[in-house]
Parts: structure tokens; sequence; C-alpha cells
């Protein structure tokens, strides 16, 4: 018995997904606050664009196409803090709002914020002093 295939969590293909998310990251460059933390640690950008695209697909289409931690590798990266996430956030809403029919961004950008306030709150939960109280927000 074969698993049915899932459908989208809303219209987008692929192809869009790439394009996405080579136009986010182009953006993530330029930016002041963002290009220099991902400057840090991302040595081949097509290779992580793939990635980033793979973990979209994944989440998008349910292509089970992505395997990594995100949440991990984040916490792992000292100079990501929680603050960034608004950042870089409200950038990809507005490469998604330039690039995508609204059909398609719209929905993205909410399931990137959703996702974000995730990442962020374990960001700053791992970055908390040993023993305080955690921080709900």
């Amino acid at each position: 018995m074969t698993n049915p295939v899932r459908p989208p969590r809303f219209p987008a293909t692929p192809e869009q997904i790439a394009s996405q998310v080579e136009a986010f990251y182009a953006r993530v460059r330029q930016d002041d606050s963002l290009g220099p933390v991902f400057g840090n640690h991302v040595r081949n950008w097509p290779e992580h664009e793939e990635k980033i695209a793979a973990f979209w697909r994944n989440a998008i289409l349910f292509e089970r196409c992505y395997d990594g931690n995100p949440q991990r590798v984040h916490i792992e990266r000292s100079d990501v803090s929680p603050e960034l996430f608004e950042r870089w956030l409200d950038l990809f809403e507005t490469v998604a709002t330039q690039t995508l029919p609204p059909e398609t961004a719209i929905p993205w950008v909410a399931l990137a914020r959703r996702i974000g306030v995730g990442m962020k709150a374990g960001v700053a939960a791992a970055r908390q002093p040993a023993g305080a109280p955690p921080i709900l927000r």
C-alpha cells in the first residue's frame, strides 16, 4: 500500500519556491543586519539556497526532501540573536509580496511567521543564563 500524496498547503510550485529563496537570499546578502551574520556561516550560497528550498518544499509541498534541524543550527550560531528573526521575517515578507502572487505570498508569509515564532523562542531560551526563569514571549 502506498501513502497518498498530500496536497500542498497552498498554491506553490517548486520553481516558485526556488525563485523566492534565491531572491530572498540576494536581499539578505545586502542587508546591514542579516548580511554579516549569514556571511559568517554560509560559504556556498547555491548549496545553502538549495537546502532552504528543500526545507520549504517539505513544509509546503510535503516532498519529504529536507533532512535537518534548523532550530539546532540557529542555536549553535552564537551571533544569531532572537531580535534578528523579526528582520528576517520582514525581509522575507517584502520579497514574497514583490515576487509571488497573493495566493502564494500571503499563506507562505503566515507559515514563515509561525515557524519564526518558534525559532525565535528557541534561540531566546538557549541564550538565557543557566537557572534563569523562561522568557515567555
